[in-house]
């Protein structure tokens, strides 16, 4: 096995967050969302489009692909990641699911004006699936290569590439987008479509990198004899055995569960309240997006540094009461000005929340234990069902009232919620140890 903490595999390992979140700038914060607005809204059907025979609110539609994405993810990872543990091979399911995604993504640049929306959508929700696919196997990654007492540096570190690589991304495919006339481009979709090619050719291409220096894997299959699909099942329900076992795991994974309602739901939707509520223009939006990803690298940063010196619950406590104060302000925003400001503080919260969020998990877990990737497939199962619960909870106050407001409030109560958790978990670590099953000190 190879040592851990070695500079080269650590920089491999933070070089996959700088492919992969091209995809999370260009396809779901920035431009898709709006081409995909401005291609399926005309003086004909208004908002309304057909997808199979079936007519749809445009946004409903895509919001409705997006998270039937992460419940396939809910439902697969589970099982391919036990067996990734089983078989020693998580790093072929690292590729299939990356391959997978800048594929789809380059396959958007079919998406023209007069396309149908079948393909168009599937292509966005299998880019979905590949991008939270790769990110399972890659963070079962960062106890494999990282001693416990690196892990908060070398996660943030990761974050770090990646609000770095999606800013480079962006600002590449923004200049044809906003200056399409430098490149003799007179096709007002051509520009947007380049985009979604270029996020493809990035992501893959960046992603050789840990291809090729991560480590394979070991495998756990002992003397098994189990058929894939079982020793799957059975390995997943071993795991999940374990996990039962484990306090601070416990009330670890319940305090994320909360929090990361509120805060991954905000990230979906924070640029739709900018135009919905105060009216501002695409360039503002552009702009606020581009800040919370600048504002994100320092908050990781930070947030590391504040981790190393109070330990990772009570930096996760103050960050959690932060957004929570925060998001009850939302309701308040009336004008640009209190947005920019309150971007800049979700920037600065939200790469500190995620680093530190991944890193604890992983102090969390015995050590040198081989199935990493099936307790991470845990880890994010629960992120992707909280994007879904966040998604519809948002979704259903808003069609209810009619304001994305209250809304936000709603959120906050889950926010609230994981504050409170995570008190209750900094209380219950005086209590219990680490070891390979927790057990009370």
């Amino acid at each position: 096995m190879e040592a851990k903490n070695n500079k080269k595999t650590i920089w491999a390992w933070c070089m996959f967050d700088w492919a992969n979140q091209s995809y999370n700038m260009v396809i779901i914060s920035t431009i898709f969302p709006a081409y995909y607005v401005a291609l399926t809204t005309n003086a004909k059907n208004g908002n309304m489009v057909t997808f199979f025979g079936h007519q749809y609110v445009n946004t409903v539609l895509q919001t409705f692909v997006l998270g039937l994405s992460y419940l396939i993810i809910v439902v697969i990872l589970p099982i391919l990641t036990s067996i990734a543990d089983y078989r020693g091979n998580k790093k072929i399911y690292l590729q299939l699911f990356t391959w997978m995604g800048a594929l789809s993504c380059a396959g958007l640049f079919f998406f023209k004006p007069d396309s149908a929306l079948e393909l168009p959508l599937i292509f966005f929700g299998l880019a979905s699936i590949g991008y939270c696919g790769g990110f399972v196997f890659y963070n079962s990654y960062l106890p494999q290569i990282a001693t416990v007492d690196q892990q908060d540096a070398v996660s943030a570190r990761g974050f770090i590439y990646g609000f770095l690589g999606s800013i480079v991304v962006q600002v590449i495919c923004f200049i044809p987008v906003l200056e399409p006339l430098w490149f003799g481009i007179h096709d007002d979709a051509l520009p947007a479509r380049i985009a979604f090619l270029i996020v493809g050719i990035w992501w893959i291409g960046f992603a050789i990198i840990p291809f090729i220096m991560l480590p394979k894997g070991e495998p756990n299959a002992g003397s098994h004899n189990y058929n894939v699909l079982t020793g799957g099942f059975k390995e997943l329900a071993k795991v999940f055995g374990k996990v039962k076992k484990m306090p601070l795991l416990k009330r670890f994974l319940s305090a994320f569960f909360f929090y990361s309602v509120g805060v991954q739901t905000i990230l979906l939707v924070a640029a739709s309240f900018a135009a919905k509520e105060l009216h501002m223009p695409d360039d503002d939006l552009i702009g606020i997006i581009l800040v919370i990803q600048v504002v994100a690298i320092l908050g990781a940063w930070l947030t590391s540094l504040a981790s190393a010196k109070y330990g990772n619950a009570r930096t996760l406590i103050v960050l959690i009461a932060i957004w929570t104060v925060l998001c009850c302000l939302v309701y308040f925003i009336t004008t640009e000005m209190q947005f920019y400001v309150a971007a800049f503080v979700v920037g600065l919260v939200m790469g500190g929340v995620q680093s530190l969020s991944r890193s604890t998990y992983s102090k969390y877990l015995p050590p040198n234990i081989p199935d990493t990737a099936s307790f991470f497939s845990f880890y994010d199962v629960t992120e992707k069902l909280s994007i879904v619960v966040g998604l519809f909870c948002f979704s259903f106050v808003e069609a209810r009232t009619h304001e994305m407001r209250y809304s936000a409030l709603t959120l906050d109560c889950f926010f609230a919620i994981g504050l409170f958790l995570l008190i209750v978990l900094w209380l219950a670590e005086k209590k219990y140890r680490i070891s390979d099953i927790e057990v009370p000190v």
